[in-house]
């Protein structure tokens, strides 16, 4: 693989970052979306800060962005993570750079806490996260049903050590 460069998701990405979402759908375990949104749709849900995409040489190889926890004034420094690695590029190392990438654009931006929800099987994106120094604060039982089936996930935080001291 080529050096790893961690660059500003735009518009132009969106071809390459919506299949990668469609595999993260397809997987059944790492989101409860069942299609992959119009650009116009995923832009307006998403923070215009921290939205990268981790590429070799000129393949986009995941994405990371960030959403509004609640538009509440008290909750402007919440963040929820989103991370989605291509298929043939995972345990390589990508999901953590775009994580570390997201974590330090966040500080940068005012946002004190990033949570992530994830569904409760999936193990490697639970790692993921502790790795990069997040903690497990609850499970939601049967929060949602996907393909008939209800599923859990585990909620996840950071604080930072910086930021809203």
């Amino acid at each position: 693989m080529s050096e790893l460069q961690i660059t500003p998701l735009t518009e132009q990405h969106w071809p390459e970052v919506g299949e990668i979402y469609a595999q993260g759908i397809a997987m059944r375990n790492a989101t409860f979306e069942t299609v992959v949104p119009e650009w116009t749709e995923w832009d307006a849900n998403h923070l215009p800060v921290c939205r990268f995409v981790a590429a070799a040489g000129d393949r986009v190889l995941g994405w990371a962005a960030l959403s509004a926890v609640s538009r509440r004034w008290v909750y402007r420094g919440v963040a929820e993570v989103s991370v989605y690695i291509a298929a043939d590029a995972r345990r390589q190392g990508v999901g953590s750079a775009l994580l570390g990438a997201l974590i330090a654009g966040s500080e940068r931006n005012g946002i004190w806490t990033l949570q992530a929800t994830i569904h409760a099987g999936n193990a490697v994106s639970i790692h993921l996260h502790e790795k990069a120094g997040f903690r497990m604060v609850g499970r939601r039982e049967r929060i949602g049903c996907l393909d008939g089936r209800w599923l859990d996930t585990v909620l996840l935080e950071r604080r930072s050590p910086v930021v809203g001291f």
